[in-house]
């Protein structure tokens, strides 16, 4: 029981140390701070905030989704500029090996026709050598019946100054235009 004493009297020193709480106008303090809340709320009730706010915010949203759309487009845009570059990538190789081929041809034919223009070329100059030495021939053939004519005639006139006088010279002419 003591102790409940003890209790009691420590509860009314307590009670004798406490403040009184400070009031103005008849309200607390709490009442003050939900009197000002209040006003506050409804100010912001009357000024349409919470509506501003909204507004705001859904405008945000609307600027947000158009920039998300703007950006799909742009994406399906360079999309398709990827796609159209690989393919025109593709057919310039194609082009490419193409030309490749095509240059090919070409050189194998300027490469066929050098060779028969060569070989055409080799013909004609076989040709003209031989026919140079064909005329050479005939030429030193000629050369030769000619000297052989001089030759023959040359040693005929010594044989038949030598053999022949003027008598058989006679009777020759004679025999001749008895021929006749």
């Amino acid at each position: 029981m003591a102790n409940l004493a003890a209790l009691a009297l420590l509860a009314a020193g307590a009670a004798a140390h406490e403040a009184p709480e400070p009031a103005a106008l008849g309200l607390t303090p709490p009442m003050w701070v939900a009197l000002s809340m209040t006003v506050l709320i409804v100010l912001m009730l009357v000024l349409k905030v919470p509506r501003m706010m909204a507004s705001g915010l859904d405008a945000s949203i609307a600027q947000i989704k158009k920039q998300l759309e703007e950006a799909k487009a742009l994406r399906a845009e360079a999309e398709k500029l990827r796609a159209e570059y690989a393919t025109r990538i593709a057919n310039a190789e194609k082009d490419a090996a193409a030309m490749i081929d095509h240059a090919r041809g070409e050189a194998e034919a300027i490469v066929a026709k050098a060779q028969a223009d060569t070989a055409a070329t080799l013909a004609r100059r076989e040709k003209m050598a031989t026919d140079k030495i064909a005329a050479a021939e005939r030429a030193a053939v000629s050369e030769l019946r000619a000297k052989t004519a001089e030759a023959a005639t040359a040693a005929a006139r010594k044989l038949i100054s030598s053999h022949h006088n003027a008598k058989a010279d006679k009777a020759l002419v004679d025999e001749a235009i008895g021929g006749i």
